[in-house]
């Protein structure tokens, strides 16, 4: 696959290419001019009385005949199983789709760091509310971004020290460059790297807002994940295979694509102005100083079901336990107080769309994910969790339902509106109301 920045220290890598330093505005500028079978998984399933599997099969064959993007991947499950498993749609050149396909889940990464820190919490070894630079003293470097005299920015010290729960609530005041300009503009102009080149560089966003004053999504969970190396004395990825991924059973979740998963790997792509996919090369780092643990795994939909399902078993699957109940109702709470979720607005349309799901509705954020504090109408109930990750792979897990569902591909913009009208339709047939 070519490269498609014109350095060899581009932000951004191709699957095989290594970490790389900044060209952060050449994938920017390359992003804006990038210019159908069904396969069903035969995996045991339990009795559904939410959604047929014919429904959410037709939902998934709907989505790539009408182009809403080039191959889907859904899945959805309850406590005791799997209810539903399907594809549609070519995921690599020669490659039928399949729920094994091997994806870059990018943001969904999030929830799984998140759980990490839930584990240590539950040890004893983490408190919520530990400021997080007493454990990485290098946080204390961050500042608050308050303007610009010139080209060098004007930064002071924030008012309070941000928490392991500002970390995992995105209440931190780190911000991504795709929906604040600010800090596109403070990364341009420091030369330092985007967070996805995997350095420890990359780590020193600046602040946008004092912590705990604003939700703001950014690089929070990647500091979280430091904080699970630092306090553990394991590389994250060795404490994510120990402590989630061998006793959950999730075989195809890495950070690196390994030899089993390498032939099961989709492509990317990207949708032009014409309307039409072209492929479009992006991936997280391999081999970085740092596995960040907001974009550096790898995962499939039999794997992150898995997951999800242990949410719904109240911390345990299969017979092996990772979170106590207590544990697991404690971190789905709304852990922001009185703060919101409030809307994304794009930076950059090729890359992404404005974030705004259930707009109207009030959104807060659990210890790892987006909660919605109502029912959606046709859909999930008060007190769901969900996100997502920026090639638009999608979850849901619904405790008061018992119900988990997982909507997947590999395109960009994120959340365009084709994307998540396929999304809608599948959440209503998983409920029985397509």
């Amino acid at each position: 696959m070519k490269k498609f920045g014109g350095s060899a220290h581009d932000d951004l890598t191709t699957d095989e290419d290594r970490p790389c330093d900044p060209a952060r505005r050449d994938f920017l500028r390359q992003a804006a001019a990038v210019g159908a079978g069904a396969a069903l998984y035969s995996v045991p399933l339990v009795s559904s009385a939410q959604a047929s599997e014919a429904v959410l099969q037709k939902v998934l064959d709907d989505s790539v005949a009408s182009g809403r993007a080039p191959f889907v991947i859904g899945m959805t499950g309850k406590a005791s199983g799997v209810t539903f498993a399907g594809a549609s749609g070519d995921a690599a050149p020669g490659m039928k789709a399949a729920p094994d396909t091997v994806l870059r889940i990018f943001s969904m990464t999030k929830g799984i760091g998140s759980t990490a820190a839930m584990i240590l919490f539950e040890q004893g070894k983490l408190d919520y509310d530990t400021p997080v630079q007493d454990v990485l003293p290098e946080f204390a470097e961050l500042r608050v971004l308050e303007g610009w005299d010139g080209d060098t920015p004007k930064m002071r010290a924030p008012k309070v020290k941000a928490t392991a729960r500002h970390l995992a609530t995105h209440t931190s005041g780190l911000e991504y460059e795709f929906w604040r300009a600010e800090v596109a503009e403070y990364l341009a102009k420091t030369k330092r790297p985007s967070i996805l080149a995997g350095t420890k560089a990359a780590m020193f966003y600046p602040m946008m807002t004092d912590p705990g004053t604003r939700w703001g999504y950014g690089p929070s969970v990647d500091w979280l994940g430091l904080m699970v190396q630092k306090i553990s004395g394991q590389r994250i990825d060795a404490f994510l295979k120990q402590n989630l991924f061998e006793p959950l059973g999730m075989k195809d979740t890495d950070v690196e694509v390994r030899p089993h998963m390498q032939a099961r790997l989709a492509g990317v792509k990207a949708r032009g102005a014409d309307g039409k996919f072209g492929d479009f090369a992006l991936a997280p780092p391999s081999n970085p100083e740092v596995y960040g643990m907001g974009h550096s795994l790898y995962s499939t939909t039999p794997d992150y079901m898995r997951f999800l399902r242990m949410f719904l078993n109240k911390g345990a699957l299969d017979g092996n336990r990772v979170l106590k109940e207590s544990s697991v109702a404690l971190m789905l709470e709304n852990h922001m107080g009185p703060l919101k979720f409030e809307k994304m607005v794009t930076v950059v349309p090729a890359i992404t769309a404005d974030v705004d799901p259930f707009p109207g509705t009030t959104k807060t954020h659990s210890y790892g994910f987006l909660r919605n504090e109502a029912d959606i109408p046709g859909g999930r109930r008060a007190g769901s969790q969900t996100w997502a990750g920026v090639l638009n792979t999608h979850f849901w897990f619904d405790p008061t339902a018992d119900l988990a569902g997982l909507i997947m591909t590999q395109t960009l913009p994120f959340v365009e509106p084709p994307f998540m009208a396929a999304y809608e339709a599948f959440e209503k047939a998983a409920y029985g109301n397509a």
